[in-house]
């Protein structure tokens, strides 16, 4: 069996990743995403891309390997709220979306020696109407300035949302673990391993 690389940095896809007891390496992608992002693609769309790209990024170093890219984009009428990096925008953000439902599309590519497996969930949250005062309580809280939409739904963030509409909740988190179970057991790569 190859070697299983999720291409990420991520400690929160890492962390979801270990719950399915597959060996694996984690290694940042290469990819510089700014391109991809200009671009003026739809969310979904560019979830999907950036996905496979980032998988894709890794290729050349670890051709026998079985890459797995992961993409999440945050996105609220056509506009896509990327991870909001500082506290001014993440409240910008939280501000834009109190009250308003968006969708959160998580995206991953698995790259095989001789195939690619793709798959896509959209979520759609709606968020509770919020003052100025409990979105600042909230950031103090959680601090949630690496996350698409400026929230940790595995968190405190859970307590912002009126409704959440989905099929696997880990998506929201960053992996559709759901999923990617079958597609990597279909792949001979086996479960719940000590």
């Amino acid at each position: 069996m190859n070697s299983l690389i999720l291409v990420s940095g991520s400690s929160y896809k890492q962390s979801l990743f270990r719950r399915l007891g597959v060996p694996f390496t984690s290694i940042d992608s290469r990819l510089d995403e700014s391109p991809f992002k200009s671009k003026g693609l739809e969310a979904k769309e560019l979830s999907q891309l950036l996905s496979k790209e980032k998988a894709l990024s890794l290729r050349y170093d670890y051709p026998e390997a079985t890459l797995i890219g992961a993409d999440q984009v945050c996105h609220y009428k056509g506009k896509i709220f990327s991870k909001a990096g500082t506290r001014d925008q993440a409240f910008l953000q939280l501000k834009e979306l109190q009250g308003q439902t968006h969708e959160l599309i998580t995206s991953y590519a698995i790259l095989g020696e001789n195939q690619v497996i793709e798959h896509t969930n959209i979520t759609q949250l709606k968020m509770s109407a919020l003052s100025d005062d409990e979105i600042l309580e909230y950031l103090n809280y959680d601090k949630p300035f690496d996350c698409a939409g400026s929230y940790k739904i595995e968190s405190g963030g859970i307590a912002l949302f009126d409704e959440i509409l989905c099929s696997d909740f880990t998506a929201i988190i960053g992996l559709p673990l759901l999923q990617l179970s079958h597609d990597l057991n279909s792949l001979g790569f086996k479960l719940w391993k000590s």
